[in-house]
């Protein structure tokens, strides 16, 4: 019972332990409930590592873990989810270097009592597995359209269509993570909540979904959500302007510039706790900036922009395939298509917010083919949307009496996106052609290291090397026993004689009234066994003859240490001595030989981890 309590006692203390670290960094002085729910939710995540684990590695995480075949509702106990929680931490601490290690322990009861007070309050024991689904997807680290598309894969049907009814569950679940910290008056739950995210019913896909959820502003039940991704990016963004408020020269993350007072700048601190000075309100309009552009940089942009060579506005997302999102639920349904439209300010059209690793392309080349059909289908839709403004610039122009030069401008505009995005296109046709090349180097490269049993089979001269150093082995290993078995005969023997010249000796001392030489403690210890030294011990035997008798009982050592030795004693320690040397070389032989096999095993296992490696 008292086991019981502490236990129990222990797990509440673990439990506030996060809520009261909370407290301590004083978020609520923080004025806007937007960016006070955004740093606390940031400040849970990075306190249980959250931010280290991206969304893939998520993915992966609950396919290994079998939540990919259970469905929505099941339930799953606290126990199985510290495992799988436990499964995802100690494969970050594989990813990370050894200086970067995290504490695993710590890392997993934050977590896990967090997500126990969030979504089980009523304390029954168990999560339902789109709970955890829907919590750990928006709490880990990587892009914030990575994550839309996950979810998205998780409440659309077959049809790539989204279910309104999974849509209302998903916001159930992911509007408990705001209450947990405190900020449920300004985004709990409520019945409405979908109305203010859809307010037309209609056929929902990928891209309307994510243009909804990426706007500027976003819904506002799910405000925070972006906000806190844009303060991840910001964290270490210095800004070399002094605050108008505090006079701090290091703005770090946030700048806020008023938009009513000219040079009016203020850092995020001052912003969000609603300092003002001067002529500036809190009322006034202020424009949030997330990096800082020189002067300099600034005129060349407008410069830019104003002759048409950047876009004026950027997409929030690629442009994805209008077709169904499978459930994300296994890193073979990560990889999708790549976008239709892209940054055309991009080097590559390619280059789409989505990761798309390496390995999934070079196995998949027919997405390539794909890739190149949606460049090419993407330059028809530009040429006829050009074509239509020319038409309709001529016309503008013959009925407001315009000047000629619009209409070559457009010209000149039209076929510099033709120019660029045949440029494009080569570079797409060159990238596939690398990835190409890539992939047949890899095969060959693969072809090159098989096996160990057919690189035998293409190496008879290897394999029958093998199998000569392998019977040497054996052989030599049959020969050290047979000699270790010879030396303790022979020191058996040894012991007896010994016997036989002490009694010699006392009978002389005997009937000479003398003493012998050898003290009467010593022979208690004449019939002790000589211990066989195993060979895998190292060490390289000596040649003294005292060494070599280590073991042995008292009587031969007593003999040994005379000066003047006998002839026997002469010629048993020549024996002895010439079987040392013999085991010596034996062992180094036998050691030269392990050595080279093991040589050969390792450098054939070296070789298969690096093409294990290179093929990963």
């Amino acid at each position: 019972m008292i086991e019981e309590g502490s236990k129990r006692g222990k797990a509440m203390v673990e439990k506030r332990q996060l809520f009261m670290e909370m407290r301590a960094q004083n978020f609520d002085v923080i004025r806007l409930s937007t960016y006070r729910t955004a740093c606390k939710l940031r400040f849970v995540q990075k306190r249980c590592n959250l931010h280290l684990v991206d969304v893939w590695n998520m993915i992966e995480a609950f396919r290994d873990s079998g939540l990919n075949t259970l469905d929505h509702n099941a339930e799953i106990n606290v126990s199985r989810l510290e495992t799988i929680l436990s499964s995802i931490y100690y494969q970050l601490n594989k990813r990370l270097p050894t200086t970067h290690q995290i504490n695993v322990e710590q890392s997993i009861g934050l977590l896990l009592n967090f997500m126990v007070a969030t979504y089980d309050s009523e304390g029954h024991g168990k999560l339902t597995v789109f709970s955890m689904k829907s919590m750990l997807a928006t709490m880990c680290g990587g892009k914030i359209v990575d994550k839309l598309r996950y979810i998205f894969s998780q409440i659309s049907d077959s049809n790539g269509v989204m279910a309104f009814a999974k849509f209302d569950q998903f916001l159930r679940e992911v509007l408990k993570l705001p209450t947990a910290v405190f900020e449920g008056p300004s985004f709990g739950y409520t019945e409405h909540s979908v109305r203010t995210c859809f307010p037309q019913q209609k056929k929902i896909l990928l891209n309307t979904f994510l243009d909804i959820l990426m706007a500027d502003p976003p819904p506002q039940c799910l405000v925070w959500l972006p906000l806190m991704h844009r303060l991840a990016n910001v964290e270490n963004v210095f800004h070399p302007v002094e605050c108008s408020y505090c006079r701090s020269e290091s703005m770090m993350g946030f700048r806020y510039r008023c938009q009513q007072c000219h040079g009016y700048q203020l850092c995020q601190s001052c912003f969000w706790r609603g300092h003002a000075n001067g002529p500036h309100s809190n009322q006034h309009q202020m424009k949030e900036h997330s990096s800082w552009k020189s002067p300099a940089k600034k005129l060349s942009h407008a410069i830019s922009k104003s002759l048409g060579c950047v876009p004026i506005g950027e997409p929030p997302h690629p442009m994805f395939p209008e077709q169904s999102e499978k459930p994300q639920d296994t890193m073979a349904h990560t990889v999708q298509p790549k976008p239709v439209a892209n940054n055309m300010n991009n080097t590559m059209l390619m280059s789409s917010g989505a990761p798309t690793p390496t390995k999934s392309v070079l196995e998949s080349p027919s997405r390539l083919d794909e890739e190149h059909r949606l460049i090419a289908r993407y330059a028809a839709r530009l040429a006829a949307e050009a074509g239509n403004s020319t038409v309709s610039s001529s016309t503008v122009s013959s009925s407001t009496q315009c000047p000629p030069t619009d209409l070559s401008f457009n010209f000149d505009a039209n076929k510099q996106q033709r120019q660029l995005i045949a440029e494009l296109e080569n570079k797409n046709r060159s990238l596939r052609e690398i990835l190409q090349e890539i992939q047949r180097l890899r095969l060959e490269h693969e072809q090159a290291s098989q096996p160990t049993p057919e690189k035998a089979q293409q190496n008879p001269t290897l394999l029958a090397e093998l199998r000569l150093l392998r019977h040497r082995k054996d052989e030599l290993e049959r020969r050290m026993s047979a000699l270790q078995e010879s030396r303790r005969e022979l020191m058996v023997q040894l012991e007896g004689l010994m016997r036989l010249l002490k009694d010699e000796e006392q009978k002389q001392a005997a009937q000479t009234g003398g003493s012998p030489h050898s003290s009467p403690s010593h022979g208690a210890g004449c019939s002790m066994p000589m211990p066989i030294r195993s060979t895998s011990a190292g060490s390289t035997p000596t040649h003294t003859p005292q060494d070599c008798l280590a073991g042995v009982g008292g009587d031969v050592l007593e003999a040994f240490a005379h000066g003047v030795p006998r002839n026997l004693r002469n010629d048993l320690l020549v024996a002895a001595d010439s079987i040392t040397n013999t085991m010596s070389s034996l062992v180094k032989e036998l050691h030269s030989v392990d050595d080279a096999a093991e040589e050969e095993d390792n450098n054939m296992r070296n070789g298969g981890l690096r093409d294990r490696a290179e093929a990963e």
